[in-house]
């Protein structure tokens, strides 16, 4: 039988996660951007977000349903400001 693991013992909070970054992200690398992992989205219910630019640095973990309505209200126009 499998043993349950959690999310920082698979990788998480490790350099094993697949970490992805924002697609709007300044290509100097200088820019605000976020790096988002969702290899544990299915098996614990977790998408991990991180900024770029300290990799090693805290980590907020989403659930899928939290990270869809902050895509859909960032896509909206929900944060933009004027």
């Amino acid at each position: 039988m499998a043993s349950t693991q959690t999310p920082s013992t698979t990788g998480l909070f490790g350099d094993t996660a697949a970490w992805v970054k924002s697609s709007h992200s300044d290509a100097s690398g200088n820019g605000n951007c976020v790096e988002v992992c969702s290899d544990f989205a299915t098996s614990h219910h977790t998408i991990g977000v991180r900024d770029s630019k300290d990799p090693h640095g805290p980590r907020l973990h989403l659930t899928p349903t939290a990270w869809a309505a902050f895509l859909t209200a960032t896509t909206s126009g929900e944060f933009d400001t004027v």
